[in-house]
C-alpha cells in the first residue's frame, strides 16, 4: 500500500495537471522509486489515482524501457544498443557484461546487485560503446573499464551510482 504521505503528493500532482493521464509516467516512476519496481500493486494504485484501467496503465508500463515490472538489482545497466554503439562494438559491451555477471539480457544477478538491460538508445553516442547505470553515463567502454566499474559498485555503499 502507497504511504499516505505519497499518496497525497500524487493526488496533488494529479489534480494540479490540465490532463491527468498525461502524469502516469511520472507517477510509475515515483510508485517504482518507492516499491523498487513497478509492483503489480503498484500498477493497481497508480490506475486508480489516474483515473484509468491497471490495463491502460500496464500497457504503458512495458512500453519502456526504463519502467522495471519485475524486481531489479540494487545498479540497473541499461546497455545502449543503438546502431552507433553496436559500430563502435556496443554488442560486444553487453555480451561481455552478461558473460561476465553470468545473466542473460534483462536478468539480475543472483546475489542482486546487477540487472543487465539492452536499451534502445541512451542518447551517448559520443561516448560509444555507452552504458547507464542508475542515472549515471558510463563511456566509451572496453573490458578493462567495464571490470573497474563493475568491481567499484560491489564494494559502494551506496544505491546510486551518484552517492560514489
Amino acid at each position: 500500500m502507497i504511504p499516505e504521505e505519497l499518496r497525497k503528493t500524487l493526488a496533488e500532482m494529479i489534480d494540479q495537471a490540465p490532463r491527468p493521464r498525461e502524469l502516469a509516467v511520472e507517477v510509475m516512476y515515483r510508485l517504482q522509486h518507492h516499491y523498487g519496481y513497478l509492483s503489480d500493486e503498484a500498477i493497481n494504485e497508480g490506475a486508480e489515482l489516474l483515473g484509468l484501467t491497471t490495463l491502460e496503465l500496464e500497457e504503458l508500463a512495458t512500453f519502456y524501457d526504463f519502467i522495471y515490472r519485475r524486481p531489479v538489482g540494487r545498479f540497473v545497466i541499461h546497455v545502449c544498443d543503438s546502431v552507433v554503439c553496436w559500430m563502435l562494438k556496443g554488442e560486444s559491451v553487453l555480451s561481455y557484461l552478461c558473460r561476465t555477471l553470468d545473466v542473460a539480457p534483462g536478468e539480475t544477478t543472483t546475489d542482486g546487485i546487477f540487472t543487465v538491460v539492452p536499451a534502445a538508445c541512451l542518447g551517448y553516442c559520443d561516448h560509444a560503446p555507452a552504458m547507464l547505470i542508475n542515472g549515471q553515463f558510463f563511456g566509451p567502454l572496453a573490458e578493462g573499464e567495464i571490470d573497474r566499474i563493475l568491481e567499484d559498485l560491489r564494494n559502494s555503499p551506496c544505491e546510486l551510482v551518484v552517492c560514489r
